[in-house]
């Protein structure tokens, strides 16, 4: 079996849901996957029957997608079936692992060979069982799926695993993912007004990153209540934390959204990028110019390196001074929301490179909250090498520069996670 393209189709998404609307078995024409339309929702006796019928052509493998219908409709009976299909090597589901957490082991015993889970309302307690229905190239084959989501990232992930691996074949190997520390981002925050399909079947939700740098601070600043942790550098993101966990975080699905990067946009609208293939240029020019051309670099016409911008000021550049001006207002302006979604806020800390090393930046970000009292001993925050506490003692809001430690956080929390399961 051939989809239009030529292609042998040997993959079958089946989506479990209340209301149907065509969409229980559904076409991803760049994976060859089989398509069948119907007005109806299908009953699991009905789905089963398609893949008996596909298995006989050329379908070796199923996705199960959905939501909460998933548990209600019986789903380890589903799996049960598919999996004792002729034919069927793999079966797998994707869906909010909460969902799932009680019923881990008897999809394992029913004959699920993969569990990609989203993790945003995970407990933390569950995390651990559900993981280990993967293995590690379960994990790799995640990563891999979001190359085009983390390209610089995930690139340099998987080939120093590789490396490792292939040196070490009988070491342990743990991931301490830069996402993990925003699991507790609330829905509120983390979706984004889509069809919310797209975030249940593909996982399309605010991912958060620089997890490991914002999880240091909230340790650093503990037991502090309401904190935001800007990690300023060739990339950037603020970070709302409350009582050490994060509620929001300035980038999103990717690495291309949030303030604006040394090379690459932030945010940005969307829809500029019809509007320039319709200019002419290429969807690959467009993507490589907003990656690598964008940002600080893109506006002020230097490298992007701060040091650099901060020179060009000095001569008198223009550009140079509008693109500061606009990474400290985009800052503030996440500064702004966080304070409002926070309740209020007890310390600010910055951390990476230039949040380390640019005094400029840190005046200019604490002169934009003096209105709520913040004030900034001057002589501390032109100390050349910073640490520690930088605000005068009747400012209301402390500031903090922390030198980030983010190593530190990869060795705790794989210390904790070995320390703490039997299994790994």
């Amino acid at each position: 079996m051939q989809d239009t393209f030529g292609r042998t189709i040997s993959y079958m998404r089946l989506s479990v849901t209340d209301k149907c609307n065509c969409r229980c078995i559904y076409c991803m024409p760049r994976e060859g996957v089989a398509h069948h339309t119907h007005g109806e929702v299908l009953s699991f006796e009905e789905m089963a029957e398609i893949v008996r019928a596909a298995s006989r052509l050329s379908v070796r493998k199923v996705r199960v997608t959905g939501g909460e219908p998933l548990v209600r409709r019986g789903i380890v009976d589903l799996v049960a079936m598919l999996s004792g299909i002729e034919g069927i090597d793999e079966v797998d589901m994707t869906t909010n692992g909460t969902l799932l957490a009680p019923l881990a082991n008897d999809l394992r015993t029913a004959g699920l060979t993969r569990l990609n889970i989203s993790l945003d309302t995970l407990r933390p307690d569950r995390y651990r069982e559900i993981s280990r229905i993967g293995e590690l190239s379960d994990v790799l084959d995640g990563m891999r799926a979001y190359l085009s989501v983390a390209p610089a990232h995930n690139s340099a992930y998987l080939e120093a695993i590789a490396t490792v691996h292939a040196a070490l074949p009988n070491a342990r190997l743990i991931g301490v993912f830069e996402t993990a520390f925003h699991q507790t981002i609330p829905l509120k925050y983390r979706l984004y007004p889509i069809p919310y399909e797209w975030y249940e079947r593909y996982g399309v939700m605010k991912m958060g990153y620089h997890g490991a740098s914002h999880g240091y601070i909230a340790r650093a600043l503990a037991p502090r209540k309401r904190v935001i942790s800007c990690h300023l550098g060739g990339s950037g993101s603020i970070c709302a934390i409350l009582n050490g966990k994060s509620i929001d975080n300035s980038f999103g699905f990717s690495l291309q959204a949030g303030i604006p990067h040394s090379s690459r946009t932030g945010d940005a609208d969307l829809y500029i990028v019809p509007f320039l293939l319709e200019q002419g240029l290429s969807i690959d020019e467009i993507y490589s110019e907003l990656g690598k051309n964008g940002g600080l670099k893109g506006i002020s016409g230097t490298s992007g390196d701060l040091r650099d911008i901060e020179k060009a000021i000095r001569e008198g550049s223009e550009r140079a001074q509008l693109a500061l001006d606009m990474m400290a207002a985009s800052i503030l302006r996440y500064i702004g929301a966080y304070i409002v979604e926070l309740g209020g806020l007890d310390a600010i800390a910055f951390t990476g490179g230039v949040g380390e090393n640019s005094a400029r930046m840190r005046k200019m970000i604490a002169d934009g909250l003096s209105f709520m009292g913040a004030k900034l001993d001057e002589g501390a925050n032109a100390c050349e090498k910073p640490s520690g506490l930088i605000s005068r003692p009747d400012s209301a809001v402390e500031i903090f520069v922390i030198p980030a430690d983010e190593e530190y956080i990869v060795v705790s929390d794989t210390y904790k996670f070995c320390t703490n399961s039997e299994q790994i």
